[in-house]
């Protein structure tokens, strides 16, 4: 069965940092492209960011360009996403996927 396990995420203010953790199992990890996606109050899925299986190739919305930064450690089958920068417009539900799942997500919250 495949599980998405998402955590870090919080209430920090504009311009802070946070690190967005997804533990993966029941798939193997190495061998999967995996993303990052958003879903912002009242608005549909957004894509964030995409990393390759090995970890080579990485791609980020034009929206977090710059802030964002995908990586894995397939050693511990975990996806992370580096949020520096964080503006009031990334407060959002962020979820780990791979294929068409998705973990159960995790709350990031921008606000002074």
């Amino acid at each position: 069965e495949v599980q998405l396990v998402e955590s870090g995420g919080g209430l920090v203010q504009p311009g802070g940092s946070l690190r967005l953790s997804c533990a993966a199992s029941g798939f193997t990890f190495s061998s999967a492209a995996m993303k990052w996606v958003r879903q912002a109050p009242g608005k549909g899925l957004e894509w964030v960011s995409s990393i390759s299986s090995l970890g080579g190739l990485t791609s980020v919305a034009d929206s977090v360009k710059g802030r964002f930064t995908i990586s894995r450690d397939n050693a511990k089958n975990t996806l992370f996403l580096q949020m520096n920068t964080l503006k009031p417009e990334d407060t959002a539900v962020y979820y780990c996927s791979y294929a068409d799942y998705r973990g159960q997500g995790t709350q990031v919250t921008v606000s002074s």
